[in-house]
């Protein structure tokens, strides 16, 4: 005879129960191998969370703790505005519950903090361009980002960059 839905539900309830315990033993190992680690070796936290100099920070990762409203454990945050991002959408679709990734109280989400400022890096404006290139009808472009089609048929046309120069 089939099982009911009931009775399949409370076997789901009672896996889950049976993984978060053996997950909880497996977290306790590995915390456990990571405190001998850190004291066999006396590494500050500086030394275990310092970012890369070569490393571009993560624009999501520069979001402060206390705006992070989701986050998974991969290191994906969401502030919760603005529209879903995709592994949050990606997550949902798969069958997961949007509570599954609000961040538990007093639990802190890494933010990339440059180094002894205790503040979030900010963008730094760059200087307008001193090149500025230019054809007979009007157009303008400053050579930052994408060629636009005028220059590129220009270019197609024989024309070399610097015939473009105002």
């Amino acid at each position: 005879m089939a099982q009911s839905y009931a009775q399949i539900q409370k076997q789901i309830a009672s896996l889950q129960r049976q993984a978060e315990a053996i997950r909880q033993g497996e977290i306790k190992g590995v915390v456990d191998r990571i405190k001998v680690a850190i004291a066999h070796y006396g590494l500050t936290p500086e030394q275990l969370f310092e970012t890369p100099k070569t490393a571009k920070p993560n624009k999501l990762a520069q979001t402060t703790a206390s705006s992070v409203k989701f986050a998974d454990n991969k290191g994906n945050v969401w502030s919760g505005r603005g529209p879903r991002p995709r592994w949050l959408r990606d997550a949902l679709a798969a069958g997961a519950s949007i509570d599954d990734y609000k961040p538990a109280t007093g639990i802190a989400v890494a933010t990339h903090v440059p180094a002894g400022t205790g503040k979030p890096a900010r963008k730094v404006k760059r200087a307008p361009s001193k090149v500025l290139y230019g054809d007979d009808t009007g157009n303008t472009w400053t050579g930052r980002g994408p060629k636009p089609g005028w220059v590129k048929s220009a270019l197609a046309a024989g024309k070399d960059l610097a015939d473009l120069v105002k």
